[in-house]
């Protein structure tokens, strides 16, 4: 189990970097743009995120 996590965790880390390495300007202005959203639409993206992860994980496990 500890293996998967770990493997997991590695992958996120790699698919989080691509867009830093291909285009911090973009990433950067994005993150400016997010930092003037509201609490409640930030909170909302994460919740759809995690109910989309599980989603993922539930048809692919």
């Amino acid at each position: 189990m500890w293996d998967e996590l770990l493997a997991a965790f590695g992958l996120m880390l790699v698919l989080e970097g691509i867009v830093p390495f291909l285009n911090p300007r973009a990433l950067r202005q994005t993150l400016l743009r997010m930092a003037q959203l509201e609490d409640r639409v930030l909170r909302f993206a994460g919740l759809a995120s995690m109910g989309l992860g599980l989603l993922v994980l539930y048809f692919f496990r």
